[in-house]
């Protein structure tokens, strides 16, 4: 298998001083206790502590390498084509209030940066959503105008910096883009010196809602805490039926070096071609780095190595000068109803929360769910609220087809699945995957480079729908909610916490 068809590791990560912080090994007494260190958590727990509550942090992993690690790391308000779509479901002012709380979370990420000195590779740049195709041009127009009336400063315009041209785009100014994992972690540090603490290779796997909430983890260890906050991307509790409203979608990211002088000069994205995404981030020299997303498809239903040659194709056809550096994947968690869920975890919640939903904008949205959960727990009144409640049901109601087509997805998988044939295994060659039968049994069963079998149960451990190999990364996954196992079966993200069984052939 060529190189150029496997994910290497993000470049974020690469480039960031990594910290370490321990795992919890014994019981413990908080006001808040945070579940995951992505964006989201991390802000909150941050805004939290300097409102002077006590706060602990559970990350099942490392700080900011999830989710959170692997993004694209624009900082904006312009997502996409989203407000012309709001003003018709929610309204002028629902707009405008999506564009504020979104507008906000940039310049307060920007105070952030300068307050605690971090070298995050800040930048101000205009962002862009584009298409090439005329046909679209009257929907563009529509979204400038709408993005414009909701207080953006939006306008149409033909030409862009990209080395091709366009049919129209969408233009915000002063948006912005950084290196997500260099801020984050310095959010971390300012944390724990200003009493918070974090806890990592902490595995939450329940939530008793009781006065205090009680938290039990993968160690046996027993947290208490007046307010829980989960951030875990996806929602690793079900009793919200949250998992209804939600769709997974990974994306492929391809980055590499070109000379200076070939900067598009923006943050730029289509949603044609099964999306494209562009941003460059600075480098020493006369060099810069190049990241271009796309190729969008659901975990577990795709062999992604095709389409990571097609973007790299796209990448490398558009910007011949593009070095390949790394290849990477990212992950995002789409809500039926367009807006993101931040608030009550469930209608009876009294001091449980949830962020998730973002729709592939993380950094504006988790920067804003950590001050809208701050301000829900101190009790102070946040204007947009309304907007972000996951209790809210009348969007929901509305857009019904989004969501009735989401369950039947995963009412396929359930089944379908199940009824795919099953190759011998003997056929799999090294560095391949497959589901296969065995005593009546779904088994998954990759074969690793010297030759040997690792085999586990095929059945997710969230709501036992069944996993696929995806070759280009070496991990399973669950078409139904997103969840991904490394090949010996072990948790790489969530909404599952176990892993899977072991099995023998």
């Amino acid at each position: 298998m060529g190189e150029e068809h496997q994910v290497s590791s993000s470049y974020w990560l690469e480039t960031a001083p990594d910290g370490h912080h321990p795992a919890l090994d014994g019981d413990l007494d908080v006001d808040v206790a945070v579940i995951g260190a992505g964006i989201a958590g991390l802000s909150t727990a941050w805004e939290l502590t300097r409102a002077g509550r006590s706060v602990a942090v559970l990350e099942a992993g490392r700080v900011a390498a999830g989710v959170t690690g692997h993004t694209t790391a624009k900082v904006t308000a312009l997502h996409t084509l989203v407000y012309d779509k709001l003003r018709r479901t929610r309204g002028p002012e629902g707009a405008r209030l999506y564009a504020r709380s979104q507008s906000e979370a940039i310049g307060h990420a920007a105070r952030i940066a300068q307050e605690l000195g971090v070298d995050c590779e800040w930048e101000t740049r205009s962002a862009y959503t584009y298409a090439r195709d005329p046909g679209r041009v009257a929907e563009l127009r529509a979204e400038a105008e709408a993005a414009a009336e909701a207080g953006l400063p939006a306008s149409f315009v033909t030409e862009t910096g990209l080395p091709f041209p366009v049919a129209g785009a969408v233009e915000v100014t002063g948006q912005a883009q950084f290196h997500p994992r260099k801020y984050l972690l310095a959010l971390a540090t300012d944390l724990v010196e200003r009493g918070g603490r974090i806890f990592e290779d902490t595995t939450v796997l329940g939530l008793d809602e009781g006065e205090p909430c009680r938290l039990s983890t993968a160690t046996g260890a027993t947290v208490r805490a007046r307010d829980v906050v989960v951030a875990t991307h996806y929602p690793i509790f079900d009793r919200a039926l949250l998992f209804a409203r939600l769709s997974t979608r990974r994306e492929l990211v391809v980055a590499g070096t070109i000379p200076a002088g070939q900067d598009p000069g923006g943050m730029f994205i289509t949603p044609d071609e099964d999306t494209r995404s562009v941003r460059t981030a600075p480098l020493e020299g006369d060099r810069r780095l190049l990241i271009v997303t796309g190729e969008h498809f659901t975990p577990g239903t795709s062999d992604p190595r095709a389409r990571l040659e097609r973007l790299t194709a796209w990448a490398t056809g558009h910007f011949p000068d593009l070095e390949v550096t790394h290849r990477w994947a990212t992950q995002d968690t789409e809500p039926t109803d367009t807006v993101p869920m931040v608030g009550p975890l469930h209608p009876g919640a009294r001091h449980a929360y949830v962020a998730t939903g973002f729709g592939g904008w993380g950094m504006t949205g988790g920067i804003m769910a950590g001050r809208l959960l701050t301000a829900q727990i101190t009790g102070e009144e946040c204007e947009w609220s309304g907007l972000y409640d996951p209790r809210r049901l009348k969007t929901a109601v509305r857009e019904a087809p989004a969501l009735l087509k989401t369950q039947a997805k995963v009412v396929g998988h359930f089944v379908g699945d199940r009824l795919r044939p099953s190759p011998p295994v003997e056929s799999l060659p090294p560095g391949e995957g497959a589901v296969v039968r065995a005593d009546g049994h779904r088994v998954a069963v990759y074969r690793d480079e010297d030759g040997g079998f690792h085999a586990v149960s095929a059945r997710c451990t969230h709501l036992g729908c069944l996993v696929d190999f995806n070759a280009a990364e070496r991990a399973w996954e669950c078409p139904c909610h997103g969840s991904r196992f490394d090949t010996d079966g072990k948790v790489i993200q969530g909404p599952a916490t176990k892993p899977l069984e072991q099995r023998d052939l």
